[in-house]
């Protein structure tokens, strides 16, 4: 564990079973990783699936945590939560599943080290992530480009199919 603390995007994404409940219970799990507490919260939204046409549409969020874990430990919590909710890892990309979590921004870091890419290296195309992010840190700037993430929503095609859900997760008292 480090012990710097940084602020990490979480994308959330899941097509398969109770969409939601699945996507609630993931952001559960993550509160419990050590040193990491969530921050904010996305709408969940119904958006159209990439790839392959014939799966469901998928519900996707985000969440923004402030973590003392390093990028790999963090990965492995996430992988681990995966696996807990009923995700087989395939080597085929753009399946159905019940749960995706994918870390697309960590601070200011820029990682490349095997299945480890931050930030994430398609997230800046992808209006379903793009969308949620920019509800919960629209001044989050990709440390590549330099942009923010609402600039880098407006130039993004694909919000007209995203249809707002409701909260991913319960205001708390």
């Amino acid at each position: 564990m480090s012990s710097a603390r940084e602020h990490v995007i979480i994308a959330l994404g899941a097509n398969l079973g109770d969409r939601l409940a699945t996507m609630r219970e993931a952001v559960a799990r993550i509160e419990v990783l050590p040193g990491t507490v969530l921050l904010a919260a996305s709408n969940a939204y119904d958006t159209a699936p990439v790839g392959p046409p014939d799966q469901p549409r998928y519900l996707n969020a985000a969440v923004l945590v402030e973590t003392t874990l390093a990028p790999r430990t963090l990965l492995e919590g996430l992988l681990a939560i995966e696996a807990s909710l009923g995700r087989a890892r395939s080597t085929t990309r753009w399946i159905a599943r019940p749960i995706d979590l994918d870390i697309v921004l960590f601070g200011n870091a820029i990682v490349s080290d095997g299945d480890l890419q931050i930030p994430h290296p398609r997230f800046r195309e992808r209006a379903f992530v793009l969308l949620p992010l920019a509800e919960i840190a629209a001044n989050a700037r990709d440390p590549v480009t330099g942009e923010t993430v609402e600039s880098l929503l407006r130039a993004c095609p694909g919000r007209a199919d995203a249809v707002r859900v409701g909260p991913l997760v319960e205001r708390r008292a």
